[in-house]
């Protein structure tokens, strides 16, 4: 059993992790705090940016990983797993740039995030019910 699509976007999305990790040691280094964080907004967006990455990712590629494995088309794999990373990209974009406040782009990810996931629950759904009615 292999998940290439998968696999693609799941290297991808560990990539985007130890970018936000080091934008996080680095704030940790910078004020000597190894646990929570200090009044500084670029801090806390740079843990909340990880943290939410950490909160929605492993769901999203735990179905892409489902839907791949059970044949759902490639292609919708394809496009939901590039809606669930470039909103993931987004969204730590905005949260960043947007220093925990409103940002378009933070907006724009968690959609297309929240989108991925429905998409993928949908396809999962519809392929069990194919298979076994």
């Amino acid at each position: 059993m292999i998940v290439p699509v998968t696999a693609v976007f799941a290297a991808v999305i560990g990539i985007l992790l130890l970018v936000l990790s080091f934008q996080v040691v680095r704030f940790r280094l910078k004020y000597g705090k190894g646990m929570g964080v200090t009044d500084d907004r670029d801090f806390e967006a740079a843990v909340r940016a990880h943290g939410n990455l950490v909160e929605y990712a492993p769901l999203g590629l735990i179905m892409l990983a489902l839907a791949e494995l059970n044949g759902v088309a490639g292609g919708l794999v394809y496009w939901t797993g590039m809606a669930l990373v470039v909103g993931r990209i987004l969204h730590a974009w905005g949260m960043i740039n947007g220093r925990g406040g409103p940002h378009k782009a933070r907006m724009a990810g968690i959609v297309l995030t929240w989108l991925a996931i429905l998409v993928a629950a949908i396809l999962l759904l519809a392929n069990v019910y194919q298979v076994y009615g």
